[in-house]
């Protein structure tokens, strides 16, 4: 079976006027085309407009302005008018077009997300929306006890409980819904009478997320164990360069720590 493997380098850089420059850099490691999706936090703006296909073996460099933060995910099985860009994709999809423009990924979809400069770096990858293929995120520089890879690279559509399942007509399953998207009540949404730490815990569902990877969050409260932070390093009159290496896979990532 062909793999969806996608890589995306974050470099950091600063100059001696202290304005940071941020560059998201996609390769598509796979042999078919994948469609990523990029959905802005409120008031940034929708990186290439929040979506395109990209080639197999071909990659692209996109460029964030300081402080941008947002969430990338992965859109397997699409297919869009070359003119409207209408259409649809198996899984991910954002309204039925190329370019999400600020819409995000309709769940379950495995999720990557940052937030630059608030004032380290934010990450972590988030299977809260539900899971649709294996996610890894690997900062390549930078400092501090939090600044480690994030991996989620079990291939949860084998092991996704059956309430929880997506299938497509041949009955394979092509992803994993959260408890609340399936059961839709508030001791798996955390909401309510359940929408706060002391009252909203892990479930037998959640359990199964978070055995399969244990860094990534598995429900809305998971954040011991599941926020991540880098420092960059960048100081006055220097250039240093912080990478973030983000892994889209399936069903197993390859080796792409050495990718850039």
């Amino acid at each position: 079976m062909a793999f969806l493997h996608l890589l995306i380098a974050l470099a950091l850089t600063a100059s001696s006027v202290l304005v940071k420059a941020t560059l998201f850099t996609l390769r598509n490691n796979c042999d078919g085309p994948v469609w990523p999706g990029i959905q802005p936090g409120s008031g940034h703006p929708a990186l290439l407009n929040g979506g395109f296909r990209l080639a197999p073996n071909d990659s692209a460099r996109i460029p964030a302005p300081p402080g941008w933060s947002g969430r990338f995910w992965a859109r397997r099985g699409c297919s869009f008018d070359p003119v409207t860009g209408r259409g649809a994709c198996a899984t991910g999809d954002c309204g039925g077009s190329l370019e999400c423009a600020g819409a995000g990924g309709a769940p379950p979809v495995t999720l990557a997300e940052f937030t630059l400069d608030a004032p380290v770096d934010f990450y972590d990858v988030s299977l809260v929306d539900g899971y649709n293929l294996p996610v890894s995120v690997v900062p390549i520089g930078g400092s501090g006890d939090m600044c480690r890879p994030v991996t989620c690279v079990s291939d949860l559509n084998r092991s996704c409980p059956g309430p929880l399942r997506v299938t497509r007509a041949d009955g394979a399953v092509v992803a994993c819904m959260s408890a609340c998207m399936a059961f839709n009540r508030p001791e798996f949404c955390c909401t309510g009478q359940h929408g706060s730490p002391a009252t909203c815990g892990p479930t037998e569902y959640s359990r199964v997320f978070k055995r399969a990877c244990p860094s990534a969050y598995s429900y809305a409260y998971d954040d011991a164990t599941s926020t991540f932070t880098c420092k960059d390093h960048w100081t006055v009159l220097h250039l240093i360069d912080i990478k973030v290496l983000l892994l889209f896979a399936f069903p197993t990532p390859a080796l792409a720590v050495f990718a850039f």
